[in-house]
């Protein structure tokens, strides 16, 4: 090795001493980079604590959070004009969703965003097909105004179908909903036993019914009188017989009776009720199939009892 090199020094070391620089070198470039690492995980961790990180989940410059936060807002404002009032008209409209099984404390804001939302979407929708088709300009308004008008009253029509399907329910499940509870007051249970060893008896045959009665269950637990709960129970089922028995309950209490001898006349009378009912559709039928056999059978009958005539005639083979 030449003398005049900086290694020259240290004699034979000199390939040593730059092995140990070497390593040196690597050992500060890896530790500097593991402490940047590590400063960069705390860092994120953190950042994703308070909810600043960008790469969480509920990021505020995120478009995500962006929309749900819109959303939120849309859903407050919808609220606060509509489901916080106590207008006769949202009273109904809360006592209908209640009917129909919605029991969300929100449920008339999210009906009426629903209503506005169904209307933009099939007037936009019709905009657009009518268009690709070509439609004369005042029949294709009328047309955008129809669909419309269609998707703001969609949300009433499937509220009035969906309370229609659970108030049949209701009316099949009531007979035997007294017929468990005179079992139930035979075996000397009280109402309140009663009512909750039925309502776990009828879940699976009507799961409606059930949740009504679990409900009742849960208020009367909460200390609010019987005859409230079940009167509040008649409002959710909708049901003149559920008011009905309330009130039966009600003037037991009241005049002292028998509950069994109440609960049993008024379960034998529910049961007639719905033998009335079974004969009235069947009575009705008749009348209904009557249509459908002139539309659909008759002609049958028809041609195959005048085909043959006709073919004789036409070819006058006698």
């Amino acid at each position: 090795m030449d003398a005049n090199t900086p290694f020259a020094v240290f004699g034979d070391s000199s390939s040593a001493l730059l092995s140990a620089l070497v390593f040196l070198a690597a050992g500060m470039l890896a530790f500097a980079v593991m402490l940047g690492v590590r400063a960069r995980e705390a860092v994120r961790r953190r950042a994703a604590q308070v909810n600043v990180d960008d790469a969480a989940v509920g990021s505020r410059r995120a478009l995500r959070y962006s929309g749900v936060r819109a959303a939120q807002r849309l859903i407050d404002y919808a609220t606060k004009h509509y489901s916080a009032g106590d207008s006769r008209d949202v009273k109904m409209l809360k006592a209908r969703l209640v009917q129909a099984g919605v029991y969300h404390p929100n449920a008339a804001a999210y009906f009426f965003l629903a209503r506005g939302v169904c209307a933009l979407a099939l007037g936009l929708g019709a905009f657009f097909v009518l268009s690709m088709l070509g439609f004369e300009k005042l029949s294709f308004w009328l047309f955008v105004m129809a669909a419309g008008v269609m998707g703001y009253l969609a949300p009433s029509f499937y509220l009035d179908r969906r309370i229609k399907g659970r108030r049949m329910e209701h009316q099949a499940g009531f007979p035997d909903f007294m017929d468990l509870l005179v079992v139930c007051a035979d075996a000397g249970l009280a109402m309140e036993a009663s009512l909750d060893r039925v309502g776990r008896e009828l879940g699976v045959s009507y799961p409606s019914l059930a949740t009504n009665i679990h409900m009742a269950n849960l208020e009367i637990r909460a200390g609010r009188a019987m005859t409230e709960a079940l009167e509040h129970l008649g409002d959710r089922l909708g049901l003149d017989e559920a008011r009905s028995f309330a009130t039966l309950i009600q003037q037991s209490d009241e005049l002292g009776s028998s509950v069994s001898d109440a609960l049993r006349v008024y379960s034998d009378d529910m049961r007639h009720k719905r033998l009335s009912r079974a004969e009235e559709k069947a009575y009705s039928l008749p009348a209904k199939l009557a249509v459908p056999m002139m539309v659909c059978i008759f002609p049958v009958l028809f041609i195959v009892i005048l085909c043959p005539v006709i073919v004789r005639l036409a070819t006058g083979n006698w």
